[in-house]
């Protein structure tokens, strides 16, 4: 029984009736006007149907009115203003379905508890004054067993209308095929966008970390004031680069919109090859080409693949040679850093590093190799620039 009742104790149920009832508001200015002539509303919506920014607001009064408060579902409904003559003619067809729900809604809120009032007197030996259906019954007490129908009646078509409008505006508000199409992508962006910012942090957070730790533990070994020197030197410089990632991608996640053009370039590679350098790796590096002429998103991604690279070299190989080949060749932009293969060891086979790599390079359509070849470590990565 209760949840029989519980449409009744919800605000939805009367917003959806009020819903209904708001068109009629309109039809009834012209019934005043011109009561011989009530077709003429339904005349007039057509050319208002088809003006674009109409669909937008009856989208933005179908979510205030027609979904309980909090759902999701809010969605369905579109509030974009209509982008062809589909959405247009949507837009018509649910205008003319909503004045007629209205016009029913408006005929059982007044006729059934009319009804009920009539049995009601009825039951008390007075014909009825009003409803010719109750009229047709003599007047007797056994009337009052009657009244619960038209109420039942009236409860039934509050619900009930109040569904069939939402699905209703569900099927010719919701959004087009272009819409969703849009509302598709913009998700996929978002998650790739969350994606890189968690690439970003790992790469460069995890980048700074490795040089502190692996300088503080060399300082402390070696014993000599003027490594040491050196060696903070390299960790501050480090640290204040890894700040300023870290406050830039903060930046982003604050401001959706802002642009992630000034992260570091391939151009700025001399930074993390000294950076290694100055932790204990014989770097030998080649490069070759125009850098500067490689695309911003490939440079600025082929950047992170090699500051990945190494510094999974200072965290799993430590101090040992590291030949570093960036290659500006043809239509392709070529990453390849090499080491020796730690004693009795694979290298780095695990972690989110190294399926960065390879998840930039396919972004980007090109690819890219990690692991062991002729006794060295090696990520190879090939970037398209064309």
């Amino acid at each position: 029984m209760a949840r029989f009742l519980r449409p009744l104790l919800s605000g939805t149920t009367y917003k959806r009736w009020l819903h209904l009832w708001v068109p009629m508001l309109f039809v009834s200015v012209w019934l005043y006007i011109d009561p011989s002539k009530p077709w003429v509303p339904a005349v007039l919506l057509i050319p208002l149907g088809l003006i674009p920014a109409v669909r937008r607001g009856e989208g933005v009064q179908a979510r205030l009115m027609l979904v309980p408060d909090g759902r999701a579902e809010e969605q369905a409904f579109s509030v974009a203003p209509s982008a062809g003559w589909r959405d247009r003619w949507r837009t018509v067809l649910w205008l003319e379905a909503r004045v007629l729900l209205g016009w029913v809604a408006c005929g059982v809120t007044v006729w059934l508890p009319v009804i009920a009032v009539d049995l009601v007197g009825a039951a008390f030996g007075h014909p009825s004054a009003g409803d010719p259906v109750v009229a047709l019954l003599e007047p007797h007490w056994s009337c009052a067993l009657l009244v619960p129908l038209p109420l039942l009646a009236l409860y039934g078509s509050v619900v009930g209308l109040g569904e069939l409008v939402t699905a209703l505006a569900r099927a010719l508000l919701g959004p087009s095929s272009g819409e969703r199409l849009a509302a598709l992508e913009e998700r996929t962006e978002q998650l790739l966008e969350r994606n890189r910012i968690a690439r970003e942090l790992h790469d460069s957070i995890g980048h700074a970390l490795t040089v502190a730790v692996v300088q503080a533990g060399a300082a402390r070994a070696a014993g000599d004031p003027a490594f040491t020197d050196r060696a903070l030197t390299a960790i501050e410089d480090t640290g204040r680069a890894a700040l300023e990632d870290l406050e830039r991608v903060l930046g982003v996640l604050r401001e959706a919109e802002r642009p992630a053009s000034s992260r570091p370039t391939l151009v700025d590679a001399d930074v993390l090859l000294e950076s290694a350098r100055t932790s204990g790796a014989k770097v030998d590096a080649e490069v070759t080409g125009p850098l500067e002429t490689v695309p911003g998103p490939v440079s600025r991604e082929g950047y992170r693949i090699l500051q990945e690279s190494l510094t999974n070299v200072l965290r799993h190989a430590g101090a040992v040679p590291v030949r570093v080949r960036i290659a500006v060749d043809g239509p392709a932009l070529v990453l390849e850093v090499r080491n020796p293969l730690p004693a009795g060891g694979t290298g780095p086979a695990r972690g989110s590093g190294l399926r960065g790599i390879r998840e930039r390079a396919a972004l980007l359509g090109g690819r890219a190799r990690t692991g062991p070849d002729e006794g060295d470590w090696q990520v190879h990565a090939e970037l398209p620039v064309r």
